[in-house]
């Protein structure tokens, strides 16, 4: 294949994928500029191509470019995240990653690669917002977030109970938690009584997902970014902040990226933190409460947290039945979930037939109480007005645990977690063969988030 054929193939590749590309050649001139860095910059091709980048990016020097940085001192700049206005003045966040080429000690381009991170951007500095807004005190025309208490708990298996128990115990105390259970036991609910029961009762209570967002913007969420810190950044009190005096509950500590849980460590041990991008240190007191969906032992042995991270967090530890092993709770929720949704759905459901209350005993739960809560609106959604007792009929419940029970898989020398895990991982490859690999449709018949799914399958590596 002759040079200029590569060039071509080169040429389709980069105009049709999603990240920005612009490269300049040694004399500083613009040879690339694909189509996605176009509109990301509203910039025409013709008005960048094959003409000098200061003539065309006038704002722009080797202070404040990656690319003539790149050029001038063969700097490599890895993930950058820069905040800008376009040309049309609209705020654009990238991620932005800025190499030299070089051949034979000299340099024959630079390279920038943008990922377009503005909606993500906008979207946790709304979550930000909204975190404050709630932490305010309510007026007349504010709308109730609805608090957990331990009276909102149900259960009376042993094993529940002694977790309950040691709860309340910890609520008593400003010491660090470590909740970890299967999807769907309830690990919120406990680390909300634990709060509003608690010595913080009166101060801010903040949760955020530690797998919903990026290491560039969970860092700036949970520490807040200062002016200056990059080009347009503004001040911002992150999480830690607005939490300050109360609880923050950081979830699916598992999935926070490793490098940020360095600086997640030195805020604990030094109290304080500091902006992205700031220079001062802001003092906090704050409690965490951390949950996982899987156990110390897998998340240490698989390296998803750093060990000392894990023993500053873990100074009391809760681990969360699966619904599974609390059997004598299941009638109990589901009188509970028909109460609640005889109110909201207009029904008058009094009592559940035998067969039915059977087939629900002998169900495993994957998803546990949020499915089984799931399962008992679906069921009172397909009764009709003048019906009041559920029957067998109405529930969804006999190919989901043929599906479950028959997964082609048993318990060697392995032990349970991992035995579990491979369970997981199975029933997931299933949903999705059965959903011709839809994950939102795959996360609706298995009951979980979709978020939740997409973390799972990249955390059994499971091949679409």
């Amino acid at each position: 294949m002759k040079a200029k054929e590569y060039l071509f193939i080169m040429q389709k590749i980069l105009h049709y994928t999603d990240e920005g590309v612009h490269v300049l050649d040694n004399s500083g001139n613009t040879i690339i500029y694909n189509e996605a860095m176009s509109k990301l910059e509203k910039m025409e091709t013709k008005e960048v191509m094959k003409k000098p980048f200061g003539e065309v990016f006038k704002n722009l020097d080797v202070d404040n470019s990656t690319l003539l940085k790149a050029l001038n001192s063969r700097v490599t700049t890895s993930n950058l995240k820069q905040t800008y206005l376009n040309k049309d003045g609209r705020e654009i966040t990238t991620i932005n990653t800025t190499f030299p080429v070089v051949i034979n000690d000299e340099v024959i381009a630079v390279v920038e690669v943008a990922k377009n991170i503005t909606k993500m951007t906008e979207m946790s500095h709304t979550i930000l917002k909204l975190q404050n807004e709630i932490g305010k005190p309510e007026t007349a025309k504010t709308k109730r977030i609805r608090k957990y208490n331990f009276n909102n708990i149900v259960g009376s298996s042993n094993n529940f109970i002694n977790v309950i128990e040691k709860a309340k115990k910890a609520s008593k105390n400003s010491a660090s938690v470590f909740i970890f259970g299967e999807t769907g036991t309830g690990k919120e609910l406990i680390a909300q009584s634990i709060h509003y029961e608690g010595v913080r009762k009166d101060k801010p209570f903040i949760a955020q997902n530690c797998a919903a967002l990026p290491e560039s913007l969970l860092e700036g969420l949970l520490f807040g970014t200062s002016k200056g810190g990059f080009t347009g950044a503004m001040d911002r009190a992150g999480l830690f902040e607005q939490a300050n005096g109360g609880t923050l509950l950081l979830d699916e500590i598992n999935s926070m990226p490793y490098e940020l849980q360095a600086k997640l460590l030195r805020v604990l041990q030094e109290n304080y933190i500091r902006r992205v991008g700031g220079t001062r240190d802001i003092p906090i007191d704050v409690r965490i409460i951390s949950t996982s969906n899987e156990s110390p032992e897998i998340i240490l042995k698989n390296g998803k947290i750093r060990k000392d991270l894990f023993y500053r967090l873990n100074v009391i530890q809760l681990n969360v039945p699966p619904l599974r092993q609390r059997k004598d709770d299941i009638m109990m929720l589901v009188n509970m979930f028909i109460h609640k949704y005889n109110d909201r759905l207009n029904k008058e459901i009094l009592s559940i037939e035998k067969d039915a209350q059977e087939n629900l005993l002998k169900y495993n739960y994957p998803g546990n109480v949020r499915e089984l809560e799931n399962i008992v609106m679906a069921a009172i959604s397909m009764t009709d007005d003048n019906e009041r007792i559920l029957k067998l009929n109405h529930f969804n419940l006999l190919d989901a645990d043929r599906e479950y029970s028959n997964v082609d898989h048993e318990m060697g020398d392995e032990g349970i977690d991992e035995y579990l895990s491979n369970l997981e991982k199975c029933i997931i490859e299933k949903a999705l063969r059965n959903n011709k690999n839809n994950i939102t449709k795959a996360a609706e018949a298995l009951k979980i988030k979709r978020q939740t799914l997409q973390h799972k399958i990249k955390k059994y590596e499971i091949m679409q």
